[in-house]
């Protein structure tokens, strides 16, 4: 017999439900495509913003437990509150869906968190070693080294204290849990997923780096530079945009 599917979405959210149902359903299929996952493994999720609130009444929108990536559909997805409580959907919420409602719980500025077991990064994870900031791509995007998480079970929030304690106050939107692999964060799902390509990416590099020699480091005012660039300036901005337009005009 199907269990009947729960739903407990407040009317004035159901249209942003399921527009962060659609995103993350079409994000899940990007882990696959870039190898960051296999089997079941690995999740994304985004918030949804109730609208005047405190962040607190805030809800997640994340993949059920267990289900192959081929199979996971809009409808598939299931909604949980920031203590990780089932709100709408007729199977169990990911096995990583306390970690995730944590950091929505005490980093309001996130909206969206990706976990991957990807090959790269999981290694360095496994040595409880940060991936060194050598490269400028790194600079760009972690605005320094990729950190260390500390080492915590899965199943309650530690994951998610854990990710909150290393990540509050840094400027790298991934941190490898020890003996575990990435979590990333971002503003929304996608640039969460873009974070954890990223991160997998530069952790692959820089191994290959390091079978040649001892990678050069960069010098923190080089970095600091690189990374205020990047996040300002790189890109199709609003301004340039209109510029272009006034010029074209």
């Amino acid at each position: 017999m199907t269990e009947e599917p729960t739903s407990q979405i407040p009317p004035g959210l159901r249209s942003a439900v399921d527009a962060a149902k659609e995103r993350v359903a079409a994000l899940h299929a990007e882990l696959p495509r870039w190898g960051l996952v296999v089997w079941t493994a690995g999740n994304v999720s985004e918030r949804v913003r109730v609208p005047g609130g405190d962040g607190s009444t805030d809800l997640l929108v994340i993949k059920p437990s267990g289900v192959t990536y081929d199979a996971l559909t809009p409808d598939s997805m299931v909604v949980c509150d920031l203590e990780a409580n089932l709100i709408e959907g007729s199977r169990a919420p990911s096995s990583d869906t306390a970690a995730h409602a944590y950091v929505y719980a005490h980093m309001p500025e996130v909206g969206g968190v990706v976990h991957t077991h990807s090959t790269y990064a999981t290694a360095w994870a496994a040595r409880a070693e940060p991936v060194p900031c050598v490269l400028t791509m790194m600079a760009d995007e972690f605005g320094g080294p990729i950190p260390i998480g500390p080492f915590a079970l899965i199943g309650d929030d530690s994951i998610g204290r854990g990710i909150v304690e290393t990540l509050r106050g840094s400027r790298s939107p991934a941190v490898l849990m020890q003996n575990h692999g990435p979590f990333t964060i971002g503003t929304d799902g996608k640039a969460a997923v873009k974070a954890a390509a990223m991160c997998e990416e530069v952790a692959r590099t820089v191994h290959v780096s390091r079978q040649l020699g001892d990678p050069l480091p960069i010098p923190q005012d080089k970095i600091d530079s690189l990374y205020a660039r990047y996040q300002n300036v790189y890109g199709q901005s609003s301004a340039a945009t209109s510029a272009d337009d006034t010029q074209e005009k």
